[in-house]
């Protein structure tokens, strides 16, 4: 056999032979493009060194001439095979500006390759002694046929053993492989007619954040709240959430008693993998949480990430505020959204320190802005200075920095420091589906449109079925100039919810500029209906007109916001993008400043806003580009 030794390298569970370009993962073969091979032999190679976007041009392209979208391609493929996509590891760092760096432990490994199979049969098989020759010897000819029968049998036994232990093991891996994948349902009352859906959706949202690791892939509650319904089959519900696993419980407060019903079920054959009944005081109900998760992360043979027994209050009585709080804020644009600025506020009067309770105030402050079409002015601060004290609270808490760089993204307009906060969420909480997106909104209106794409199917692989996270994909390929990309993602984040607000008005969007005007408007009617009085949607619909030739409905519907601006706030973006529509280019510029005047947090998407394209060349739109540090000053 020849000596020559392999490159081979290890991290994780993989195994990158580059001898013989072979990427491994737990004994099976990993296919990747040439191209991608030789990226990551690249990034490999260096271990945690910065590897910078030319050296990897021009290592893996050599002397050829390849625009820098190849290299983006190659690095979300790598994430997507090596797991990132599923929030489970971190194994490729972006350096904005810079390149990119290999951060997972990597492992040379030293051995030739006809070494290979011995040590192969002695991990399968490590409990295999060959046997000792024998002790006495008979004449020449009989020893050796002896022996040779000997050695043949203890061969056979070998291989024999050495292939029923690993039969045995991989058996067993099927049998008895981790669950990745767990949806944590709505609580159910235990009496029916004593419900508080606050609190059993609330013991869903602490459970879920209590299970959220590395190891397994958690559905967030935005996925798994419209599974509420009491007569809800939660095996269906596990079905249709795509999981492998579900916890469904049941929970009923008497007087200062709490009882607790959960179970742990396989989706596929119904099996109870783990039950649990509680009855205690209402004072130990964290307590309760702590030993559910620990059970549960038992049963499922994963390790916690350490927020398993955190508790951001001990305070029941605010906890059960905030609880109604983070109930009416997820119920989104509707009026009852007002409520939960009272539940957080009360949560905050009975724990001053309560940092998810300050987030909940900044969450709810903000979205009275973006998406509500309020004024910057008036709650931004509000909800910057919530935010800044919930990370003034408790710096480990991944809520508390993703809030902080929603408004650092929407009002500051700081998008380096908007990003070290979505980072360090993420880094806090890798499966973030609220940092993930937002992260990418971050990316999509700064330009890098790759990196956007990439984070928001990270969140989509986490929450398939949350509609919001389809349509900003929508959303974001529409600002990366791909229209039609941005309709087909669009019409099936529809089918999850036909009547999703953001689906709805982002297709008419898309519709507009693809000139399709007759389906914009049907959009834009549907939109309307779940938020009638969005100066957004009404802009997109008066902007539609004027492009469809129908200049007087514009100019009707231009009015009617100009008159309603003089006794209520009305963005002065969306003003901007009418008048820009109707042909009306110094007006449009006119607002625009306007707008940056007031720190409309709409004018986040000056850069990638193609309604704004033919404004592009102006001096004065340059300038506004240049103030908001969106191009090079």
């Amino acid at each position: 056999m020849s000596s020559e030794r392999k490159e081979l390298y290890e991290f994780d569970n993989f195994c990158l032979d580059i001898s013989e370009r072979i990427l491994w993962r737990e004994g099976e073969r990993v296919p990747l493009s040439e191209k991608a091979f030789d990226t990551l032999c690249v990034l490999v190679r260096h271990g945690d060194h910065l590897v910078s976007k030319d050296e990897l041009l021009n290592e893996v392209w050599a002397d050829a001439i390849v625009e820098e979208n190849n290299l983006d391609k190659n690095i979300s493929l790598l994430r997507q095979v090596l797991g990132e996509r599923a929030g489970k590891g971190k194994f490729i760092e972006t350096v904005r500006g810079h390149g990119y760096r290999f951060v997972a432990d990597v492992t040379r490994v030293d051995r030739a390759p006809d070494t290979q199979i011995r040590e192969l049969a002695e991990s399968d098989g490590s409990d295999v002694q060959m046997p000792e020759p024998l002790a006495n010897a008979q004449n020449p000819k009989t020893g050796n046929q002896n022996q040779k029968m000997v050695a043949f049998a203890a061969l056979l036994l070998l291989a024999t053993v050495v292939a029923v232990v690993y039969y045995w093991r991989s058996s067993a891996r099927l049998v008895s492989s981790p669950i990745r994948t767990i949806a944590v349902l709505p609580f159910k009352p235990i009496i029916a007619e004593n419900r508080n859906e606050a609190l059993e959706m609330g013991m869903a949202d602490t459970l879920i954040s209590k299970l959220s690791s590395r190891e397994i892939t958690v559905r967030p509650l935005s996925s798994v709240r419209r599974f509420a319904a009491l007569e809800q089959d939660s095996l269906a519900a596990g079905r249709e959430l795509g999981v492998e696993a579900v916890l469904d419980g049941s929970i009923q407060i008497s007087n200062d008693r709490v009882r607790i019903l959960a179970k742990l079920l396989g989706v596929d054959d119904g099996k109870q993998l783990w039950s649990g009944q509680f009855d205690e005081k209402l004072d130990d109900i964290f307590a309760v949480q702590d030993t559910i998760s620990e059970k549960v992360a038992a049963a499922l043979r994963i390790r916690l990430a350490g927020r398993d027994k955190k508790h951001s209050t001990d305070n029941i009585e605010a906890y059960q505020l905030y609880m109604k709080g983070r109930f009416y804020l997820l119920k989104g644009i509707n009026p009852e959204t007002d409520k939960s600025l009272t539940y957080f506020q009360e949560a905050i009067e009975a724990d001053p320190n309560y940092a998810l309770a300050y987030v909940g105030l900044s969450d709810t402050f903000r979205g009275r802005v973006v998406g509500g079409g309020r004024s910057s002015a008036e709650f931004m601060p509000k909800a910057k200075a919530a935010a800044e004290k919930a990370v003034e609270i408790d710096d480990t808490l991944a809520e508390a920095h993703a809030a902080l760089g929603h408004i650092i993204f929407w009002y500051d307009w700081d998008w380096d420091a908007a990003e070290r906060e979505y980072k360090r969420a993420l880094e806090l909480d890798p499966s973030s589906v609220d940092s993930l997106q937002n992260y990418a909104h971050l990316l999509s209106c700064t330009g890098h449109h790759a990196e956007a794409l990439a984070n928001i199917k990270l969140a989509r692989e986490i929450d398939p079925l949350n509609p919001r996270v389809n349509a900003l994909e929508g959303l974001f390929l529409l600002h990366a100039g791909k229209p039609d990309e941005a309709i087909a993602v669009l019409q099936k984040a529809l089918e999850l919810q036909p009547n999703h607000l953001l689906a709805n008005a982002f297709l008419a969007r898309a519709y507009t500029e693809k000139g399709m005007y007759a389906e914009a408007d049907v959009k834009i009617r549907k939109a309307r209906e779940s938020f009638p009085d969005s100066p957004e949607i009404n802009s997109f619909g008066a902007y539609a007109l004027a492009k469809a030739g129908k200049p007087l409905e514009a100019r009707a519907e231009l009015d009617e916001m100009l008159t309603l601006s003089a006794t209520q706030y009305v963005p002065k973006y969306c003003i901007a993008l009418v008048y820009n529509g109707l042909g009306e280019s110094e007006k449009a510029l006119d607002y625009l400043e306007k707008a940056l005047a007031e720190k409309d947090a709409r004018m986040v998407f000056l850069k990638v806003e193609p309604k704004l394209n033919n404004l592009r060349s102006d001096p004065r739109f340059i300038g506004l580009m240049r103030r908001m540090n969106l191009i090079d000053k």
